[in-house]
C-alpha cells in the first residue's frame, strides 16, 4: 500500500509528479492547493476566507486546511493508498497528521522531498502564468516555505521517513526516481 507525502517548495514539481504517480498506482492524488483553489473559485465560505491569505502569498490557517485533509482521508477511495501534496506544511500540521493517521489506521507513510533551487522555481512559476504568481509573491511564498515548511524535512528525517529527490532535472528523470522509490 502506497502512502506518500510530497514536500518541496512551490514550483518544485510536486503536483505534476504526484498526479503522474497517482495515475500509475491508481490511488488518489490529494492536493490541498487544488482543493483550496476550487473552494475559492466556487466562493465557498472556506474559499472566501482562504482567498485573502493566498492573495498575499501567506499560508492558509492550519485549522481550515486540517479540516479539509481530515474530511478527505476518511473517504472510501483512500483505503488502497494516497499521495498527499501540499500538506503538512508545518511541524504542528505533521503532528496533527500523525495522530489522524493513527486514529484512522493509515500509518506507514513515506515522505518525498522534491528539492529545487529558488531561481528554478521562480522561473517555473512565472511561466505557468497564474495571476497570483508575480515574482514578488513567488519570492515571498518561497521565504514562507523555507521558514515554516523546511523544518518538516528534519522532522521526517528524524523519523527515518524522508526520501529526497532532485527536482531540478527533467520531469521524466524525476518520475523514474519516484517510481523506483515506490517499488523499493
Amino acid at each position: 500500500m502506497t502512502r506518500l507525502i510530497f514536500l518541496g517548495p512551490p514550483g518544485s514539481g510536486k503536483g505534476t509528479q504526484a498526479q503522474v504517480l497517482a495515475e500509475d498506482l491508481n490511488i488518489p492524488h490529494i492536493s490541498t492547493g487544488e482543493i483550496l483553489r476550487q473552494a475559492m473559485k466556487e466562493q465557498t465560505p472556506l474559499g472566501i476566507k482562504a482567498q485573502s491569505y493566498v492573495n498575499n502569498g501567506d499560508l492558509v490557517p492550519d485549522q481550515l486546511v486540517q479540516d479539509l485533509v481530515k474530511e478527505r482521508l476518511i473517504q472510501a477511495d483512500v483505503k488502497s493508498g494516497w499521495i498527499l501534496d501540499g500538506f503538512p506544511r508545518k511541524v504542528t500540521q505533521a503532528g496533527f497528521l500523525e495522530k489522524l493517521l493513527a486514529e484512522i489506521n493509515q500509518g506507514g507513510e513515506r515522505v518525498v522531498n522534491l528539492d529545487a533551487p529558488n531561481d528554478v522555481v521562480v522561473e517555473r512559476l512565472l511561466a505557468r502564468g497564474r495571476k497570483d504568481d508575480t515574482e514578488e509573491v513567488i519570492r515571498h511564498r518561497l521565504d514562507v516555505y523555507r521558514n515554516e515548511t523546511a523544518p518538516l524535512i528534519e522532522y521526517y528525517r528524524d523519523r527515518q521517513q524522508l526520501i529526497t529527490v532532485n527536482g531540478d532535472q527533467s520531469q521524466e528523470k524525476v518520475t523514474n526516481e519516484l517510481q523506483k522509490i515506490v517499488t523499493s
